[in-house]
């Protein structure tokens, strides 16, 4: 794989995890009102990452090369 592709996967992965930790964060400090959307935008985030590994499993791409 191109190194461009590697590191533009791995900068979009690094981003999604510091949403996701962010977002952990901000949850045990949320209001009621904020808790569905913190709790509906970290389902959303965990789901992209399980789809980026499915894809990396069927393209046949090493998760451990780009991150994953």
């Amino acid at each position: 794989m191109k190194p461009d592709y590697v590191e533009f996967i791995q900068d979009v992965l690094i981003t999604l995890h510091m949403n996701l930790r962010e977002l952990q964060e901000r949850k045990n400090f949320a209001d009621p009102e904020e808790l569905d959307h913190i709790e509906a935008r970290i389902a959303a985030y965990q789901e992209m990452l399980s789809i980026l590994r499915d894809s990396a499993d069927q393209f046949g791409i090493p998760k451990e090369e780009i991150g994953l």
